[in-house]
């Protein structure tokens, strides 16, 4: 907390005709940041809306009755603070140093009956994308792809379906069920994403040695509907149900940049940091526009609503590993070295994210070489160095 004490200290001392802004009324919003400071100075702080619970900055363990309007006040600090909180609580439960490698394979290219209006391997886009569907890859080409990720420093091999659900797929479950077992073969973790899956699928992946299953909940509960119309949000929520019953880890995100507001990105945070369980991990993506599907024309979200959903998501679930997953290809290094000072602490690496371009491995190993990180070991994270 010398950082705040000290700030707060070097703010008392600034005139006031110094940060007097008529234009934005700069000197009054100096003075509500400077008792913002007052205020957090204490690490011994209490959660006003708990008296009896140290505010989350002081956080020692994970809880999961977070409320809307808890959420809301975190994701709405001033960036520099919140980013601040974050590496503290970031700090507290993780080695700052260590960052996930994952390579992310589409094992199985288009042909989706979904119509979720960012994805380019819908069937009802295709004439407008050009995506060709194509039959799952076999059981080999994939194991050789995970041999090559491994080779080049990635410790979680994920695998991705473009499937509505599973029902009707028992042999290509049991062609999955040996990538699994050949990705473990090779020491590494060994996710996958086929869409909605019931609690005997999830049971059969978990005997097969299945690390993590990913199935998105994209947004809001609110502004759900206006993205997909062929799933709901409760089906998502109840294959979560099922792999977390199973004992496989969740890894459940969302999307940015949907035309979403922030009462949306807050309302997606409400809903994976209330689980039963905090998801193990929390992949935040950035839309990547792909013409030719709904949303192929939407500007780019500011990067600074990228930074404050990472950091908050580490505020409210400080054990889980957060994700920079899509559209980290357009992100400069000095963004990305923000996010893992907010939290971040696993990135996807290769040559593709399913159909859209990814951070290469070489290119990944000299930025980790710029900025001193190192890749986090498969199955376990390191300890939390010594204070």
């Amino acid at each position: 907390m010398a950082f705040r004490i000290t700030a707060r200290r070097l703010a008392a001392r600034v005139p006031a005709a110094a940060v007097s802004n008529p234009r934005i009324d700069g000197h009054q919003k100096h003075s509500r940041i400077r008792r913002r400071w007052d205020r957090d100075a204490d690490m011994d702080q209490v959660d006003p809306a708990h008296p009896a619970r140290p505010a989350p900055v002081a956080a020692t363990e994970p809880r999961n009755d977070w409320t809307r309007e808890q959420i809301a006040a975190i994701y709405n600090e001033p960036l520099m603070e919140l980013v601040h909180q974050a590496s503290t609580i970031h700090r507290r439960f993780h080695n700052p140093a260590e960052v996930q490698l994952c390579t992310l394979m589409n094992i199985k290219t288009g042909g989706c009956t979904e119509d979720c209006k960012y994805c380019a391997q819908s069937t009802r886009y295709q004439k407008g994308t050009g995506l060709a569907a194509k039959k799952v890859e076999s059981v080999e080409s994939v194991l050789e792809a995970a041999r090559v990720a491994r080779d080049n420093g990635s410790t979680r091999f994920c695998m991705g379906a473009a499937w509505r659900d599973m029902r009707g797929r028992k042999n290509s479950l049991q062609n999955i069920a040996a990538m699994v077992r050949g990705v473990r073969d090779l020491g590494m973790e060994a996710c996958v994403t086929l869409g909605m899956i019931d609690a005997h699928q999830a049971r059969e992946l978990k005997e097969a040695g299945l690390t993590a299953y990913n199935h998105n909940v994209d947004t809001s509960r609110e502004f759900y509907p206006s993205v997909i119309s062929t799933r709901t949000y409760d089906e998502r929520l109840q294959t979560l149900g099922h792999v977390r019953d199973a004992g496989i880890h969740v890894c459940s995100g969302g999307i940015l940049g949907l035309g979403e507001e922030t009462k949306d990105r807050v309302g997606l945070l409400h809903t994976v940091s209330t689980l039963p369980s905090h998801p193990e991990s929390f992949p935040v993506n950035a839309l990547v526009p792909i013409k030719g599907t709904p949303l192929g024309d939407r500007e780019p979200l500011a990067f600074t609503e990228m930074l404050r959903t990472v950091a908050t998501a580490r505020v409210l679930m400080p054990s889980t590993i957060v994700r920079i997953a899509a559209g980290r290809k357009t992100m400069s290094e000095e963004k990305q070295a923000l996010c893992f000072m907010a939290g971040a602490n696993a990135i996807f690496t290769g040559e593709k994210m399913l159909t859209t371009e990814c951070n290469g491995y070489d290119e990944d190993k000299e930025m980790f070489d710029r900025w001193g990180l190192e890749p986090m070991k498969s199955f376990e994270k390191s300890p939390k160095p010594v204070a």
